[in-house]
Parts: structure tokens; sequence; C-alpha cells
């Protein structure tokens, strides 16, 4: 998917929401389990409940490779489903992968190949040789991870000269490997008072933006201080959305919380003069 074709769709579903798909099979309603497959099952309500108000999904893969081969199936069947039925839909591999250069081919190829994905997360703290691998593949992106939002991330992201911090040198660095069209960054919603200066670093960027309801981040402040003149911001809820009800009635009531939350965004797109 070009950047231009993720812009399109922000402005024609006047939304720039991303729904995570960490299904956990402990968290999912009871009566699915007697499916041949209780996770994609999940999934399936999930999306075709969502379609409408998202842009994007983004299973982390944590909660697929846990299972094992069945898992990876699982995954698999759900990046198929979404391609199949929603074509306009940009598909994220929540993946955090990074490695050495032959490594780093072989994950590109599983998660763009094997699976079709268009965009994966990826650590950039090997260097560039670690990450070029997975920008080989026309069409698909790389989502750097810049700033996050968990409490370790003070433990080697910041520096007490603010200048030199870790996730600078990541923006600083990392535009000499690629440009907008095929690169964005993680940007935690809770570091959002910082997104001011990351603007000023990376003002043309797609920002990935986890952690806005059940961990905390204000949507507000997000756009406040992260949208640019393209919106530049695909802003990712899980929690808040596909477990929002554990009854027969979880698709329903995730369709629900997408559609508040796509609601708000096309206000502050029309606020912003972008609609």
């Amino acid at each position: 998917m070009t950047r231009n074709e993720l812009i399109g769709n922000i402005l024609k579903k006047k939304s720039f929401l991303c729904v995570g798909l960490d299904s956990d099979i402990s968290k999912i309603p009871s009566f699915l389990h007697g499916t041949d497959d209780p996770v994609f099952e999940f999934n399936k309500g999930i999306i075709d409940a969502t379609a409408d108000f998202a842009v994007a999904y983004k299973p982390n893969i944590a909660f697929y490779e846990s299972r094992g081969a069945s898992g990876w199936v699982t995954l698999e069947k759900t990046v198929d489903y979404i391609k199949g039925n929603y074509p306009d839909i940009f598909t994220i591999a929540d993946a955090k992968r990074g490695d050495i250069g032959n490594t780093s081919k072989l994950y590109a190829r599983a998660f763009f190949e094997n699976m079709d994905f268009d965009a994966i997360t990826v650590a950039p703290y090997m260097g560039k040789d670690s990450v070029a691998p997975f920008l080989e593949y026309p069409g698909k992106w790389v989502i750097l991870l810049a700033l996050t939002s968990n409490k370790g991330a003070d433990d080697f992201q910041y520096h007490p000269d603010e200048e030199n911090s870790l996730y600078k040198l990541v923006f600083r660095k990392s535009q000499s490997w690629a440009n907008e069209e095929n690169m964005m960054y993680v940007v935690g919603a809770t570091r959002a008072d910082m997104l001011s200066d990351i603007r000023k670093a990376v003002p043309d960027y797609f920002l990935l933006i986890p952690g806005i309801g059940a961990q905390g981040g204000s949507l507000d402040d997000v756009v406040n201080y992260g949208m640019n003149s393209k919106c530049g911001l695909l802003i990712n809820s899980t929690r808040g959305i596909i477990f929002a009800d554990n009854t027969r009635d979880y698709a329903k009531s995730a369709r629900e919380k997408a559609h508040e939350l796509q609601s708000s965004m096309e206000a502050r797109l029309v606020k912003q003069g972008l609609l």
C-alpha cells in the first residue's frame, strides 16, 4: 500500500484508527471455545464489526506464536481474511523484529512474502544492516520503534543531555535509510507532550501511536501535538475495543467503541481542515 493510498483511505473513512488484534485466547468469549479455531472466529467477528471505522489492523505476533503451529495458522488465516474481504485496510505485523542481516531477510520473507502484511514493526538498535532487508520490498513499510510508552523506556531511550537521547538519534540516523513513503515510527501516546519536538524531527512521516484508552493516552493531546498536514497518524486501540464485552455481543460492543473513536477522529480531522 502506498502512502497516498493510506492517506486516501483515512480521508474516505474519516478515521485514522488502527485496531490491535492482540487476541488472547484466555480473554475471548467462552462460547467461541467450541469452534475449530476460536481466535480466528473471534478475529473475524471483530474485523467484520469494525472494518467500517478502521484503516489498519495490527496483530501483536506474541499472541499467535505463543500458541505454536496452530497460532501461526490462525495469524495467516486472519491476514488472508482481511486481504480477501477488506483489501483497502493496512495490515501491520507487530513483531518488533530486528537482527543481523541474514536473519532479518528471513523475518522479512516470513511477514512480507508468506503472510503479505503491509508493514512490520522493527527494533532499530542493531543498526542499518538489521533494518535494510525489510526495506527491500516495494510497497511494504517498516515501522521503527522510536519512543515507547512503557516504564522501562526510561532505561535507555532518554539521556540527561536531551539532544543525545537514543530516540532522537533513531530519528536522525534512520532518515538516511528510507523516507516517508515506506517508513513510520512508533511513538507512545503517553509521551504526547513530546510530539511537538518529534514532529520537528520527522515532520512528514507517519507515526503509529499505541497507548490510547486503557493505557491512559489522550486522543486530544496526540492530535494537538502530533497531527501534520496529511494527518500523519495511525492511532492504535486494542483492549478498549476488542475486549469491550465478553459475551455473545462482543462484536457489537467492539463496533460501538470503534465508532466512538472514529467519530472523535472525524471531528479532529475537520478541526484541522483535512475534511
